[in-house]
């Protein structure tokens, strides 16, 4: 399958120390070189990103001057974090991209534009307004990728989508890839694409081969801040915290800061340069818990993530699936906490009973997790 791909791609993937390529590559990369439609749907960490953008960088002609190709995703944060993927794999190729978001100064976009990329990594709204101040030419574009098109297929996005991909030639190829697809989207996705192949992975034994335990604590919701107080102090732990609420978020945060907490926050409604801080901050290991929402939080790849903390229920099982993903990555081990009410604890153990994963009450004694019977046994010492 690698053979397929041109040579500066062959090196890049010996210097980069990976073994074999996962599911989601060996199945995506032989059909996106063929230049086949794909609708992709696979978990969080199975190597998306590269299943599409070896191809995609393959196919680029670097001696010509033109955009060829197109890559959307929902958020700022995925848009660059691909697109630091790209100048990765693409170093030497000759093969030129730009990042396009909304939200960055505008007059420095149309700089870069002049530079002539081969490929756009953008932003849904700023990439269509620029096309349509004609900026930005489509009609030579070969390429458009949807990277975790669930998000870009929700209403707030779908039509500036659809614009986005009807302003290309209608030989252009369309690639979607997603952790998880509903019925629905599929369909949306379907018109928009020509005789899409479809491949799902369910898991990927390759990408996901570290041990993750499921635990959870019953308590009130007043409860949880106690807890999470608790589980950023254990050793060694990276933490990324989910919450439903942007408003409960700034609570959470100033009353753990109080508490000289190594803590940080990620959510929409936060200044770009704030958001990346943050990322980084947490990246390089500088904090050890973020507490996100799920939309902040999706696609992002951040290694070595030792627990996922849900301070909220998810809402629903493929949400829960979102969330576990984090962890337990590439080999590693990891552990999903869930904070439960009485009545959050039933639904989640229909969760788990349903995703076929063991799921064990946990109690703190002495800052450690122990189970109720080894507190009890140490207790009675």
């Amino acid at each position: 399958m690698l053979n397929n791909l041109k040579p500066f791609l062959q090196e890049s993937w010996e210097k980069s120390g990976f073994q074999q390529p996962t599911s989601i590559q060996e199945a995506a990369i032989p059909m996106i070189l063929e230049g086949k439609d794909v609708i992709a749907e696979s978990p969080t960490g199975t190597g998306k990103t590269l299943a599409y953008l070896l191809p995609l960088l393959s196919k680029i002609d670097a001696n010509v001057p033109s955009l060829q190709a197109v890559v959307l995703a929902s958020s700022q944060e995925l848009v660059m974090q691909v697109y630091q993927e790209f100048q990765k794999w693409s170093e030497g190729s000759g093969v030129r991209g730009t990042s396009i978001i909304g939200g960055a100064n505008l007059k420095r976009q149309l700089e870069k534009l002049k530079k002539r990329p081969h490929v756009i990594f953008a932003t849904p709204g700023r990439l269509l307004e620029l096309i349509k101040q004609k900026k930005v030419k489509m009609h030579e574009v070969k390429m458009v990728v949807l990277d975790e098109g669930d998000q870009l297929l929700i209403p707030e996005h779908l039509q500036t989508v659809q614009h986005i991909v009807k302003s290309t030639m209608s030989d252009r190829q369309v690639v979607l890839f997603s952790a998880t697809m509903k019925s629905a989207t599929e369909k949306l996705a379907k018109e928009m694409i020509n005789e899409p192949e479809v491949v799902r992975i369910e898991k990927d034994e390759m990408a996901s081969s570290g041990k993750v335990e499921h635990i959870y604590f019953s308590c009130e919701p007043r409860d949880k801040i106690k807890l999470i107080e608790k589980i950023t102090r254990i050793d060694q732990s990276k933490s990324l915290a989910f919450i439903n609420d942007i408003g409960e978020i700034q609570v959470f945060k100033e009353k753990l800061l109080f508490k000289e907490l190594s803590i940080g926050v990620l959510h929409s409604d936060m200044k770009k340069l704030e958001r990346q801080a943050a990322l980084k901050a947490f990246r390089d290991g500088k904090m050890k818990m973020l507490i996100a929402t799920d939309i902040a939080a999706r696609g992002l790849d951040i290694q070595g993530v030792t627990h996922v903390v849900q301070i909220d229920s998810p809402k629903d099982i493929s949400q829960y699936v979102h969330r576990a993903g984090r962890t337990g990555r590439m080999g590693a081990n990891g552990t999903i906490i869930s904070l439960v009410t009485e009545r959050e604890e039933r639904e989640l153990k229909r969760y788990c009973r349903e995703l076929d994963v063991p799921l064990h009450k946990r109690v703190f004694y002495q800052g450690q997790i122990v189970s109720e019977e080894q507190r009890n046994q140490k207790l009675r010492k």
